[in-house]
């Protein structure tokens, strides 16, 4: 380790192939540390990460998925050398694992989460112990940085290893997967979090709506939380320009399922096309479909078929980078209607830096994202007559305009960039 030119890892977690919120907003704050000249790393955990932007983590993955698995369902794996195991860590390896259509229930999941959490004395105290072994014998950082506390089995380990090391903690969408395990395991996986956070020297959130959740969740002090804004790259979005000759269009960008409200989005377009004026309207979506919730998806179609709506609706897959900037010219309102209280909410930040109105639902992080800007509006959350009322504002009368280049000036990718760094040496500086 070298204090004077200090090293930090930033530990993600992978995405599986999925275009995952969390990495990229990591992948964007460590590639912009970079360029400011810090020695900062992103580490893959689980799986390797898949970003629309230049992927700047580094080519291996700690915490490796496939072994990981395999220590819970299989008991005697863990006690198999490593020489025959390691090999499953490689990225290329667990790239081909993950690259089809997996379902994963994360209400089954509580006893591989107990375990994971539980660090050492879980399943997979191997790869625990592999991951701290190459922080202490070959990273040697001075300062880590988790994406989240779900990968946190690992703290009291480097606590031990590198006692004089600080560890932060991003907490960023924790709540969300917790909510979706059954008890007991939900409760004991939030006890043992608890217990971690402990060990944290400061938490890492990107409101203070969100903060105070986790605060009460977790147990954890409120002046160890720390806000840093959510940023974006936007200059490519402020070049996008609408395409003509099409029907006015609204748009949702986001994981099509449940909790980002999929379905609210549906029932409010099912709602204005009773409206009059609203007959040529269409919706468009684009987002990653994970395999847990086609058959949710195939009941939204049924619903939009059934109304006879199914025609002017249409589904882009989980496009890369200029896909996702072609979707955002192809429509003329942004929404998505979230069913859980999001912590984030980059996709409102690239539609406003398209030049995008945006209407969101009244909770979450919205009202402090949005807190100021005059192409917005905030409705009442699962109801989608509020919602239609509206979007029909919006398209009859034009009455957002957005200012797309406001956008850089509150939430820049520089910007979130310099806030982390005074976290940073605030806590290397101690």
């Amino acid at each position: 380790m070298n204090p004077q030119n200090p090293k930090v890892v930033f530990v993600t977690a992978g995405g599986a192939g999925m275009y995952c919120g969390s990495c990229m907003r990591d992948n964007t704050q460590v590639r912009n540390l970079i360029q400011k000249g810090w020695d900062i790393e992103l580490v893959p955990a689980y799986t390797p990460v898949t970003t629309d932007e230049e992927d700047v983590s580094i080519d291996r993955v700690v915490l490796g998925g496939i072994n990981m698995f395999l220590d819970q369902a299989v008991p005697l794996f863990q006690y198999l050398p490593g020489w025959v195991t390691n090999w499953l860590d490689r990225p290329g390896i667990i790239r081909r694992a993950t690259s089809g259509t997996v379902k994963v229930d994360a209400a089954k999941l509580g006893p591989m989460t107990l375990a994971t959490v539980k660090g050492e004395a879980g399943a997979q105290r191997r790869e625990h112990r592999k991951f701290v072994r190459w922080l202490k014998e070959e990273s040697q950082p001075n300062l880590i940085n988790l994406t989240n506390l779900l990968i946190g089995g690992c703290i009291p380990m480097i606590r031990k290893e590198l006692p004089n090391v600080p560890i932060l903690v991003t907490i960023q969408g924790d709540d969300l997967f917790l909510d979706q395990l059954t008890e007991p395991w939900r409760s004991r996986v939030i006890e043992q979090m608890r217990s971690l956070a402990q060990d944290v020297d400061g938490f890492v959130t990107f409101s203070r709506f969100y903060a105070d959740v986790m605060s009460r969740m977790l147990e954890i002090e409120p002046d160890k939380f720390h806000i840093v804004p959510l940023g974006i790259e936007a200059a490519d979005f402020h070049q996008l320009e609408r395409l003509p000759g099409r029907p006015a269009t609204i748009g949702f960008f986001a994981r099509i399922s449940p909790e980002k409200g999929f379905h609210h989005f549906v029932d409010g377009f099912l709602e204005l096309a009773k409206r009059p004026g609203m007959e040529d309207v269409h919706i468009r979506a684009g987002g990653w479909l994970a395999g847990q919730d086609e058959e949710f998806y195939a009941e939204q179609l049924e619903k939009l078929k059934a109304a006879g709506l199914d025609s002017r609706f249409t589904y882009v897959g989980s496009p890369d980078r200029a896909g996702k900037l072609r979707f955002f010219q192809e429509i003329d309102l942004f929404s998505v209607p979230t069913e859980y209280l999001e912590p984030k909410g980059l996709y409102v930040l690239e539609a406003l830096a398209s030049g995008l109105p945006v209407v969101q639902p009244h909770h979450g992080s919205f009202p402090e994202l949005l807190e100021g800007v005059t192409a917005a509006r905030l409705v009442e959350p699962k109801n989608p007559i509020p919602l239609a009322d509206a979007w029909l504002e919006v398209l009859e009368t034009h009455s957002l305009v957005p200012d797309r280049h406001s956008v850089a000036a509150t939430h820049s990718a520089e910007q979130m960039a310099d806030a982390a760094a005074e976290i940073y040496r605030q806590y290397l500086n101690a």
